[in-house]
């Protein structure tokens, strides 16, 4: 099944809005005839996390070199290094310390954006989205929901010498502790929902985890006060202007509950007083990634993003707050923002066109 259609009945900034509050997985597909041009998009749960322009191909070279963050010598000592499975140019980077990987991520982040900004332009052309029914239903026997909790399963003395994982699946089952979800375990990790449940059907498949809905047993004997303690440590931390400690609090606080919203709006803020601007735009994007649906989430987004000179991204935060908000106390004030962004996008727009 597709969801397709021109562009001139709906809007590609609608089609983006669409996907984002439906929370569509797939590929999206744009192609204009007059532009002679065909664009790719790639949404797991209405985030985008791939976006590609054919008369524009790039690679992680391509875009740390335009970056200026990697040179031929670079390169040189990543090539050098063992090989590993699996591991891309950007892995080797990493580990060969040419880049953090909160850079190469960032670099990432700002090339998908620049091709979104890019396919929002388009006033013509067709769009379709392929959606991964089909991968959704194979694995659905074993893995129903986001919201089930894995536990390891019981392993015989016989199975446990052979035993035999790869590394992004005993990174999941690192991240096993009879509390999260696998929803709160993709927000752990940094990866998609997608890829945590096929990861996780793989082991069940294999009876190296079970999956319980709602929280897994706990051994006897063991206890947890949860969150709340950091969370009120960071709290009380912001009252009394020390954003160092607030911070260090929220980190504590996710630690335990990596999908706590408040830890990272705590968090963030705690970076916004720390000037550290582009930080707390990174952690109230991981906040909306794990909780769509919190208006603060949104609104605290918008106003850090117009930090950084992120208009687009202030711009949809604002719209999604408003519609899951829309008679909240500053509503009004929202409004003004977004009117005011609106035009500042505009100007933008004409000033370019000119």
């Amino acid at each position: 099944m597709a969801i397709e259609g021109p562009l001139r009945e709906l809007g590609i900034h609608d089609v983006f809005q669409l996907l984002d509050l439906s929370r569509k997985t797939g590929a999206l597909r744009v192609t204009s005839d007059l532009r002679d041009d065909e664009g790719v998009v790639l949404f797991d749960g209405g985030r985008v996390i791939h976006a590609s322009v054919r008369s524009h191909p790039t690679s992680i070279e391509r875009i740390l070199r335009q970056a200026g963050k990697v040179n031929d010598a670079d390169l040189a000592v990543a090539f050098a290094l063992e090989e590993r499975a699996g591991e891309g140019l950007g892995d080797r980077l990493v580990r060969a310390g040419v880049i953090t990987q909160r850079e190469l991520e960032r670099q990432l982040r700002l090339a998908i954006e620049s091709v979104v900004f890019e396919l929002l332009s388009w006033q013509e052309g067709f769009f379709s989205l392929a959606r991964r029914i089909d991968e959704w239903s194979r694995i659905a026997d074993k893995v129903p929901s986001l919201s089930v909790v894995p536990m390891l399963a019981a392993v015989e003395d016989d199975r446990a010498s052979v035993l035999d994982l790869l590394p992004h699946e005993w990174e999941v089952l690192m991240m096993i502790d009879t509390s999260r979800d696998l929803r709160a375990i993709a927000a752990a990790l940094g990866r998609s929902e997608f890829e945590v449940a096929k990861i996780a059907y793989g082991l069940v498949s294999t009876g190296v985890v079970e999956l319980y809905q709602g929280p897994a047993p706990r051994p006897s004997g063991e206890f947890s006060l949860g969150a709340e303690p950091h969370l009120e440590r960071a709290r009380s931390a912001l009252a009394a202007r020390s954003p160092e400690d607030a911070l260090s609090a929220a980190r504590a606080a996710l630690k335990v509950d990596p999908a706590s919203t408040e830890a990272r709006l705590l968090g963030a803020r705690a970076l916004g007083r720390l000037t550290r601007y582009q930080d707390a735009v990174d952690e109230l994007r991981r906040a909306v990634q794990s909780d769509p649906l919190t208006p603060a989430v949104h609104v605290e987004l918008a106003f850090a993003a117009i930090r950084v000179g992120d208009f687009t991204s202030a711009h949809a935060s604002w719209e999604h707050y408003l519609r899951l908000a829309p008679h909240a106390p500053d509503a009004s004030r929202a409004r003004a923002a977004l009117e005011t962004v609106t035009r500042l996008m505009h100007l933008a727009e004409a000033h370019a066109d000119g």
